[in-house]
Order: C-alpha cells, then sequence, then structure tokens
C-alpha cells in the first residue's frame, strides 16, 4: 500500500510517501525559517501564503522521483487538525483535490497522532505505552494500549515546554527557532549560576505549568547588566533546559507507573532535545523501562508520520469524506 502524506499544520510544508513494503520511500520538507526568522516567530498568513506556493511542486517532485504516477497511490492522508488554521485549510484543500482527481481514499490525520506514531518510523512500538507529547503548542502525557487507542492523562495548565524555549531564546536575542540554540548553549553553561522553579513537582495531577517558569526567568534576565555576557546566556539556558526537563520527566514517569506500563517514548518537537533524551534513557533504563528515541528527523514536523498514521487507519479501514473539514485545537481521539 502507498500512501501519500500532506503536512501543513504550522510553518513547515512537507509531503511524504509511505510504502508499507518498505517504510518511509520520501519525505520532503520545505523549510520556511528563513521567511519567519526577521519576525522571531511564526506569522500565520505568511505560512499559509508558502504553503500555497510550496505544496503542489513538492507533490510533483515526489511522484517524479518515485516514478509514479497519482493513480498508482493507495490513499492520501493529510493533517487536519490542531494548527494555524490556514495553515491547515491548505493541506486539507490540496489532498482532497488529489483524492478526487485519483479516486483514492482520503483520511485526515490528527497531528498529535502523528507524532506519537513517528516512533513506529524509527523501532517497532512495544506497546502499551506511556506517550510524551511536547512542543511548542502541546505538553500532555497519553496513554496508547494499541496503535489508534489513546487515552490523555493529562497535559499543560498554561503553557506549553516549547513555548517556554522560544520565548526564553527571544528574551535572550537568539536566532530562531530558539529551541535547538538553547539546547547547544546549555551545554555550556555552568550548573548553579541561576536557580529556576519546578512547578507542579509535588501535585499528584499529571499535569505541567510553564507560564510561572517563564517569569522566572524574564525577571532574572531583566536584572542582569547589559550586554549580555555569552557564558550568562548559557547558564540561564542551562538552567531553564534542566527545569523543564525535570518537569517533564518527573510526570512522564509518574504517568508510566500509574498505567503499569512497559514502555515511554517522547514525540513533537521538543523530543529533539538532547537533553531530554539523555534523561527519559537513563531513567528509562534504571526503571527498566523500554525507551527508543525516534529520529531526529521525525521529530519535528514532517509528513512521514502523517503517511504512516493514514496508512494504519486505512488499513484498518477507516477513511473519510470529501467534507472533512481542518480544526485549529481538539483533542487526540481513538478510531480503533
Amino acid at each position: 500500500m502507498k500512501v501519500l502524506g500532506i503536512e501543513t499544520s504550522c510553518d513547515d510544508t512537507s509531503v511524504a510517501l509511505y510504502d508499507s513494503e518498505g517504510g518511509v520511500a520520501e519525505n520532503l520538507v520545505s523549510s520556511q525559517v528563513d521567511l519567519h526568522d526577521h519576525f522571531g516567530g511564526v506569522v500565520p498568513e505568511l505560512a499559509s501564503r508558502a504553503h500555497l506556493v510550496n505544496l503542489l511542486p513538492l507533490v510533483e517532485v515526489l511522484l517524479e522521483r518515485q516514478q509514479l504516477r497519482l493513480q498508482d497511490l493507495d490513499g492520501v492522508a493529510v493533517t487536519a487538525g490542531p494548527g494555524l488554521i490556514g495553515a491547515l485549510l491548505v493541506g486539507l484543500s490540496t489532498g482532497k483535490a488529489l483524492a478526487m482527481a485519483a479516486d483514492l481514499p482520503l483520511v485526515g490525520v490528527h497531528h498529535i497522532e502523528g507524532h506519537i506514531l513517528a516512533n513506529a518510523l524509527t523501532a517497532e512500538m512495544q506497546l502499551p505505552a506511556v506517550v510524551l507529547v511536547a512542543s511548542g503548542g502541546h505538553t500532555e502525557l497519553i496513554h496508547m494500549p494499541l496503535i489508534g487507542r489513546y487515552e490523555r492523562l493529562g497535559g499543560t495548565l498554561d503553557d506549553a515546554a516549547g513555548e517556554a524555549f522560544d520565548k526564553t531564546a527571544k528574551l535572550l536575542g537568539l536566532p530562531y527557532p530558539g529551541g535547538p540554540q538553547i539546547d547547544r548553549l546549555a551545554r555550556q553553561g555552568t550548573p548553579g549560576g541561576f536557580s529556576f522553579p519546578r512547578p507542579l513537582q509535588k501535585d499528584p495531577r499529571l499535569a505541567f505549568s510553564f507560564s510561572g517558569l517563564k517569569t522566572a526567568v524574564r525577571t532574572a534576565v531583566d536584572g542582569l547588566p547589559r550586554p549580555l555576557e555569552p557564558q550568562t546566556v548559557a547558564d540561564v539556558c542551562h538552567e531553564l533546559q534542566e527545569a523543564i526537563v525535570d518537569s517533564l520527566c518527573a510526570k512522564l514517569f509518574a504517568a508510566a507507573r500509574k498505567k503499569h506500563v512497559g514502555a515511554v517514548y517522547l514525540a513533537g518537537g521538543v523530543s529533539a532535545n538532547g537533553r531530554l533524551r539523555e534523561r527519559v534513557a537513563r531513567e528509562a533504563r534504571q526503571r527498566r523501562l523500554h525507551f527508543v528515541a525516534p529520529d531526529r528527523v521525525y521529530s519535528t514536523d514532517n509528513a512521514a508520520m502523517i503517511a504512516y498514521a493514514g496508512y494504519c487507519q486505512l488499513r484498518a479501514g477507516r477513511r473519510d469524506s470529501l467534507d472533512l473539514d481542518s480544526f485549529p485545537r481538539g483533542p487526540i481521539v481513538s478510531w480503533a
């Protein structure tokens, strides 16, 4: 089965082909980092316009490289949400048009399900498991007894972990996107230079909060002499990253204990963070839990994860009609 995947939920235009006989055959991404760097963050209208320009040419390149016609495919999978509504509409409208033109089944994929199933593109997933989904817009814990069955255990009460990374990077004058910059500089930081809170650590709920952490960082940085010394910036990055990773790990393993699972996984853009990967791997070993980090190419937004999620649904007999609508927010829904 060959499934075309389309992902346009934010600022990356991506198309991919998943082949059930060989895995990911192609995964193309057109980045908009340079477009949004001047503004220090994603501008929704600019993102939508860039998707309009880039999407169909990417599909054409993919089909040409794979020496396929549209009619040779077995289905089209496209991100239906959550995300930026204008960006989503570009991808969904294109997916519908391609599916209708070639009389192919269409599947709308929840963006978070795509990120979760990206782990299966790296190694076979051991289920049941608890998955930590962490990105610029999401921080939540999902219990996954099997593919297509999802139970939300808890999430952030305010801001997402990725937002805390990005806003701190902007505060420190680091280039966009900020998460990778903080990851890099944190390794040069001196432990103990700053003290930032770990909210909700003693709260029994499987919940996160990062708004207070962002405020604490801003207060500390505002009190520093200007210009900021490079070592000072590195020290702030180190302590911020440690606070976020501490918070994420504490709740992830609390959720694993609660659900009595034998495996934990990471999903979303923050799963590319090196320190988070190190900590989860170490603590999983200590607890004798299975853990394999997703390949970094599948941590950030990509269409390969959407194509694979679509393949799983099509294999199970699911398909959507052409009146499928996009949605800017909404919980992950079980379909198995």
